[in-house]
This record gives C-alpha cells, structure tokens and sequence, in this order.
C-alpha cells in the first residue's frame, strides 16, 4: 500500500507563492509519475501538470511558466511550486501517484488566493 500526505496550502495575496508538499510512505518503489489536480468546489477535478518518472514535466495552459513539479528522492516528496497566483488559483489541490500501474491519491490540500 501507498500512502499520500499532501501539506503546504494556504491563504494568500494574489501574485504570491506556494509550495505544496506530498509525502510518499509505504510500498512506494516503481513509481511511474505524479500528477498534481485542482478542484474548485462544484466543479470537476482539473489536471494542471505531470511529471512522467525520468521524463520531462507538462503543464495545463493555464499555469504554465508559473507552476513548476520538483522532488526531493531522498525524503520521497513530490512538490507544486506554485508562484504569481492568481484568485483563480483557488481550489483544493490534489497530488496523485501512479505505483507500479495504480493510481493513489492525497488527501487535498486548500490553496485560496486572495485579490
């Protein structure tokens, strides 16, 4: 089993930043990618980016050159840089971890940005 522990949300001004945490435990090994989604309430959950394992990072149009997926292998964490957000921005943030074929989720992690 895979478990996810998402952190780092918040409240902030509009052009500010973030970085949101998602910490890996169990049988983590194999781990093909991370996805990072947004949901604003009501609405369906978005992708905003990827990160293949090994492979180049993509980004929804929407936050591209101002979102930016890192890792730190070592402590098994995925982040979301999330710099210059926007009141739109706004939503409860999602990481998921694709091991070994399946898919596991955080627990979402509330992003609110204020104009």
């Amino acid at each position: 089993q895979v478990q996810l522990v998402e952190s780092g949300g918040g409240l902030v001004q509009a052009g500010g930043s973030l970085r949101l945490s998602c910490a890996a435990s169990g049988t983590t090994f194999n781990i093909n990618g991370v996805s990072w989604y947004r949901q604003v309430q009501g609405n369906q959950r978005e992708w905003i980016a990827a990160r293949v394992s090994g492979g180049a990072s993509n980004y929804a149009d929407s936050v591209k050159g101002r979102f930016a997926i890192s890792a730190d292998y070592a402590q098994n964490i995925r982040y979301l840089q999330m710099n210059s957000l926007k009141p739109e921005d706004t939503g409860v943030y999602y990481c998921k971890l694709i091991v070994r074929g399946r898919d596991y989720w955080g627990q979402g992690t509330q992003v609110t940005v204020s104009s």
